[in-house]
């Protein structure tokens, strides 16, 4: 069974790598870098718990793709 630590230890390290794009990304196109921070930091908030929320619900209610093991 696939617990809610492993949820959560997936969206920090999903949304460290996320965030660091994001910052390196609008760092590059507006060159400013308090700019690039609050972007970062807003993504940083929000995203993490709109992907959590995402994981469980198809962890919940869509079995796409997951085999039964009952069938013979």
């Amino acid at each position: 069974m696939v617990s809610y630590k492993r949820h959560l230890v997936k969206t920090i390290t999903y949304r460290i790598l996320g965030t660091l794009t994001t910052v390196i990304g609008a760092y590059i196109i507006g060159g400013s870098l308090k700019i690039a921070s609050l972007l970062g930091l807003g993504e940083l908030i929000l995203k993490p718990i709109i992907y959590f929320l995402h994981e469980r619900v198809w962890y919940r209610y869509i079995k796409f793709g997951l085999e039964n093991k009952n069938k013979h």
